[in-house]
């Protein structure tokens, strides 16, 4: 139930006092709901920003869990979340729902591909990108596109940023920008060139402002790419033209979205010694029976929504969609080999 020793006329007066938003344009945020898409650097921050703007509902959408090596860039965990090995969606819930009461908040614990990103962006008036991914951010490009769904781009490295704000039919899309991601290995990665705080909290900032705008009618957003330098204190915005021949929004091809996955996939993770395995059918663990099995084996943890095991130097995280995250090794064929000595699959 919502606390009402809070009356949103006080707790949003900031906002109404600005002629961008008053009154009318608060109820609208109250009356919204967004879908953000990763709950690491970026979309911490996100999160946090909508919440205490009132957006009437969020949907919070990530695949991990919260690690230490988070807390410097992620702003919504705290030691505990890392203590209880918390997934970030929970982790990321539980906080908001501390800020505000007043709103909606539903964390999603599962991986986003093709097989279930067109109903999360159906249940959202918009989408934010917090992806560390290029695969996941061209597959919600071609998910919202479809849809006629605003979304707003974000990426950061090191001490830079971009953002754009997509309007589907109305402005550029990202393949309009970029046709195409860069080749496996072809483009720095946190895992090897790091992400400053302040960065990524700059660029989910503007993605915020440029979200906001979008659900309060539009405005000026997604006419431009901005590119942020907060390092050397500098944006620039250079204009976002949408182009006649991209094969998502001009043509109508969706070739990522459409690309659905037909057998299970292994992905190392972005700044870890980690592989995930995720099964062909995405099936809930039995975890009662999977403690009894792995207890005599090495240490075993379950919080009630995900289970650790660990032995030796490896460590293997069972989420409740059926991934195995298997930490300790970048090597798929060893990662694949410990889940079927260890869960079996």
């Amino acid at each position: 139930m919502p606390d009402t020793t809070f009356p949103a006329a006080d707790r949003y007066s900031r906002h109404v006092l600005l002629d961008r938003i008053g009154q009318e344009g608060q109820r609208k945020l109250a009356a919204s709901s967004a879908l953000v898409l990763g709950c690491g650097s970026l979309g911490s921050s996100q999160a946090m920003l909508l919440a205490r703007a009132g957006v009437g509902r969020l949907v919070l959408a990530d695949r991990d869990i919260v690690e230490a090596r988070n807390l410097p860039t992620q702003l919504l965990y705290d030691e505990r979340d890392v203590a209880e090995g918390l997934p970030k969606a929970e982790a990321a819930a539980r906080r908001l729902r501390a800020v505000n009461s007043g709103i909606a908040i539903e964390p999603v614990i599962a991986d986003v591909t093709a097989a279930n990103i067109s109903e999360l962006v159906a249940g959202a008036d918009l989408v934010l990108d917090g992806t560390d991914n290029f695969e996941t951010r061209y597959l919600l490009n071609d998910a919202a596109v479809k849809a006629g769904k605003p979304w707003v781009y974000g990426g950061v490295l090191g001490t830079d940023g971009m953002v754009m704000a997509v309007r589907p039919g109305r402005g550029a899309c990202l393949r309009c920008l970029f046709d195409a991601p860069p080749d496996l290995g072809q483009s720095p990665t946190c895992d090897t060139f790091g992400v400053l705080n302040a960065a990524a909290a700059w660029v989910a900032a503007l993605q915020v402002s440029e979200a906001i705008k979008l659900l309060l009618g539009g405005g000026d957003a997604g006419t431009s790419l901005h590119i942020l330098d907060i390092w050397g204190g500098s944006a620039t915005a250079v204009a976002a033209d949408r182009r006649a021949g991209c094969a998502c929004c001009g043509e109508r091809r969706f070739d990522f979205l459409d690309s659905k996955r037909g057998s299970s996939s292994s992905a190392v993770f972005c700044g870890r010694n980690a592989v995930q395995i995720t099964p062909e059918s995405r099936q809930a663990p039995d975890f009662g029976r999977l403690r009894e099995r792995l207890t005599p084996l090495g240490a075993v943890r379950f919080n009630g929504m995900v289970l650790e095991f660990t032995a030796g130097d490896r460590r293997l995280v069972v989420f409740p969609d059926g991934r195995v995250l298997v930490e300790g090794t970048r090597d798929t064929a060893e990662a694949r080999s410990l889940l079927a000595k260890y869960i079996g699959s």
